[in-house]
């Protein structure tokens, strides 16, 4: 199957969403739960980010959260993520988190945090209001475009470009309620 997926290192292309990348993380999630379950381990797993999305524009990579229980089984967690084919980057600036990203070019992106701490909290609940408002998405989606069409080849000022909005629509979405109970 010729995949929808796939951003070369150092760039920054928007496409309107493609109905597959749902599909693509289920396998994904699914061959991660494999993986895991060979190793006597379980991970709650969430599809996050804009692909997470119906009809909202994204970057060709499926955004996967991942959340561990236990801290003492985070060792074996990366070690059998490791197994799985993704390339392990530690928590690149973000505490809490430990990011992986697999396919060349990338195609997953996979984000390691505590089940429902504030790392998790805060994607579940920007996914969550990005499906509930087109509003929202829309004017997420026309920021993304202009973004990704200033900075093609700066993912970080690309980034760093959302980061205002994606603060306010936080806010917003805990005074909408939101936001899930913190305890695992």
């Amino acid at each position: 199957m010729d995949t929808p997926l796939g951003l070369e290192s150092g760039t920054v292309r928007v496409m309107p969403h493609d109905p597959r990348w749902v599909d693509l993380f289920a396998q994904e999630a699914e061959r991660i739960r494999e993986t895991l379950a060979a190793a006597n381990l379980v991970l709650v797993i969430e599809h996050t980010g804009s692909t997470a999305v119906p009809r909202l524009c994204a970057k060709p990579i499926v955004d996967i959260l991942a959340g561990w229980r236990h801290l003492e089984e985070l060792p074996r967690l990366i070690a059998a993520l490791q197994d799985a084919g993704y390339t392990y980057r530690g928590e690149q600036g973000i505490p809490g988190r430990q990011f992986f990203r697999r396919g060349d070019p990338r195609q997953y992106h996979l984000h390691l945090a505590q089940f429902r701490g504030s790392f998790w909290q805060d994607h579940v609940a920007f996914r969550d209001l990005l499906r509930a408002d087109d509003g929202v998405a829309g004017a997420y989606a026309s920021l993304k475009y202009m973004l990704a069409q200033k900075y093609p080849r700066d993912r970080e000022a690309y980034i760093d470009g959302k980061t205002a909005f994606v603060h306010e629509m936080l806010r917003q979405a805990k005074a909408r309620g939101m936001y899930r109970d913190r305890e695992p």
